[in-house]
């Protein structure tokens, strides 16, 4: 078993994805106990407000509030994911490389196209991780015990929700590193979808209809390609 073993690897398109998606449902495996990393596939390039120079710092201020392990980033292409045999690769390797029982991805459909295909790339390589035959770099064949997708911009039904109803205020302070990406008053550059100050209310008002759907305040969704399964009705509770 591998020194740097995770217990969740949470993967973005981009460098906010992570903490819009999923921020407070890292925070709160985290505070249990849980180790975790973050891979961004991309440095935001494409994007209309900020540089790669800042967005990186952003990303990495972020981190620290996670309390993530490490933030890695894969240099893929802003706005040209593909699902290539390259791509698989290089995640297969990290994959094989932490041994994450569970991995966070992307929402499987999007306002976003590179959210969509970022969503098949990283569950097709959680697939090709496991495959004993292929060998790459002496690594022992891995398959994560489940991909949870989480929810970004479409509205889509979850098949699990996790309560961040004590974690969303540390969770928005994550979000809120992103300081390019979102509304600032003094900022001088185009205003895009998500730097309304609207917008924010946006991932106010899911949080609190996905907590309301389980019965607490705050609440992020997920969902996942197979049935969620238990022996005890009670741990679902």
């Amino acid at each position: 078993m591998s020194d740097s073993k995770l217990d969740i690897l949470a993967f973005g398109a981009h460098p906010d994805d992570v903490e819009l998606g999923c921020g407070g449902t890292l925070i709160s495996h985290v505070k249990m106990g849980r180790k975790a990393g973050i891979v961004d596939l991309t440095r935001g390039e494409m994007g209309t407000r900020g540089t790669v120079e800042i967005r990186e710092k952003e990303s990495d201020k972020a981190a620290d509030i996670l309390g993530v392990e490490f933030r890695l980033n894969l240099n893929f292409p802003d706005a040209f994911l593909e699902n290539s045999q390259e791509s698989k690769m290089q995640i297969v390797k990290l994959i094989r490389q932490y041994q994450p029982e569970i991995v966070l991805a992307t929402a499987v459909e999007d306002r976003h196209p590179d959210h969509g295909n970022a969503a098949q790339l990283i569950s097709d390589a959680c697939f090709i991780s496991g495959l004993r035959k292929l060998e790459i770099e002496n690594l022992e064949a891995w398959r994560p015990k489940a991909v949870y997708h989480y929810i970004q911009f479409k509205e889509i039904m979850p098949s699990v929700v996790v309560d961040i109803s004590n974690f969303y205020e540390q969770k928005m302070e994550a979000v809120g590193a992103h300081k390019s990406q979102f509304y600032d008053p003094k900022s001088s550059e185009p205003e895009t979808i998500i730097s309304t100050p609207e917008f924010l209310g946006f991932i106010e008002s899911k949080a609190i209809n996905f907590g309301k759907q389980i019965g607490v305040a705050y609440g992020e969704g997920f969902t996942l390609n197979r049935y969620v399964g238990t022996a005890n009705l009670f741990d679902l509770i």
